[in-house]
């Protein structure tokens, strides 16, 4: 429904901004590690290395033969029509947008789209949906608890499952991917059962993400502002990427031109990437001048052996 140039309506709410397919795709990169061939020797380039995104690849999907004339659901397939332009349309199933008015058209039916690799069955591995404790009120007029009461971080602290483990930390991880983003619509993230407190955050639903370039969403970075605590690696990985040689906006460039459906990204929001990132660490930097460094970088480093370890 957008062009890569188009940025979102600014009269729009955050609940009622477009899901983008190419945010799906340049979330799995952001997120990701990057290999890369650099004359004759293999060097990895990675960009956060959190490997929290289920893979994604953009593709050029025809509506007509690999949708509408394979599918056994016949309530999709009712949805499907021609337009007044002659375009295949179809709006699905769905609790919200599924409707003629929001209908996907092809042109005439050839369609971008992104593709995510499925999850293990949740028979094979359950997986609990947890309520993020920075939600936004999804409401035109009303402001969440951590809005109005900056000690908000303090009350969390305290409430398990990030009363202990590493929870907490995952957390900060998550808000500096989605500040890096512009994605404010983290209503929920999802865990592997199994594992219990012991495990980690998957980065699913992105499709809201980098919807402005000229704009950067500082309410997004609350949670990192008000605990003041981040994983060494994590820090470690921002000043990197903040470099000259290692810079975020180039890698992130590099890496996505290997999708099919490149360029994913409108130049102005890979350079608007570079801007958040100085954001994040200015952040960090006011946290650690007042509270001190070891109150505020979490070691997440195994010292037995030269890798970083993450405790999950």
């Amino acid at each position: 429904r957008q062009t890569r140039e188009q940025e979102t309506p600014p009269d729009f709410f955050y609940f009622s901004d477009y899901e983008r397919h190419n945010a799906e795709i340049a979330a799995f990169h952001l997120d990701r590690q990057v290999i890369c061939i650099r004359i004759k020797t293999k060097v990895e380039i990675l960009i956060l290395d959190f490997r929290r995104v289920p893979p994604v690849a953009g593709r050029l999907v025809n509506m007509t033969k690999e949708i509408r004339d394979v599918t056994r659901d016949k309530k999709l397939w009712r949805t499907f029509f021609i337009s007044p332009a002659n375009n295949i349309c179809f709006y699905g199933e769905c609790s919200y947008y599924c409707s003629t008015e929001h209908a996907l058209c092809g042109k005439p039916d050839q369609i971008e789209g992104s593709l995510a690799a499925f999850l293990p069955d949740l028979s094979l591995a359950k997986r609990k949906t947890w309520r993020n404790p920075w939600r936004r009120s999804y409401h035109k007029r009303k402001k969440a608890e951590w809005e109005v009461d900056p000690d908000y971080c303090e009350e969390v602290k305290q409430t398990p499952p990030y009363d202990s483990g590493t929870r907490i930390l995952d957390i900060m991880d998550m808000t500096v991917f989605d500040f890096l983003m512009g994605n404010m619509d983290r209503h929920h993230y999802e865990t592997f059962e199994k594992f219990g407190n012991e495990t980690f955050i998957i980065h699913l639903d992105n499709g809201r993400g980098f919807g402005k370039y000229s704009h950067d969403e500082l309410s997004i970075l609350v949670p990192l502002n008000q605990c003041c605590r981040i994983r060494k690696s994590t820090y470690l990985r921002l000043q990197l990427l903040a470099k000259e040689e290692y810079k975020l906006s180039l890698l992130m460039k590099e890496s996505l031109l290997k999708d099919k459906i490149a360029p994913i990204l409108y130049q102005p929001h890979l350079e608007a990437m570079d801007r958040r990132l100085r954001i994040v660490l200015k952040a960090v930097s006011d946290c650690i001048e007042k509270d001190g460094y070891d109150n505020v970088v979490e070691n997440d480093f195994n010292t037995d052996v030269n890798t970083v370890t993450t405790e999950r």
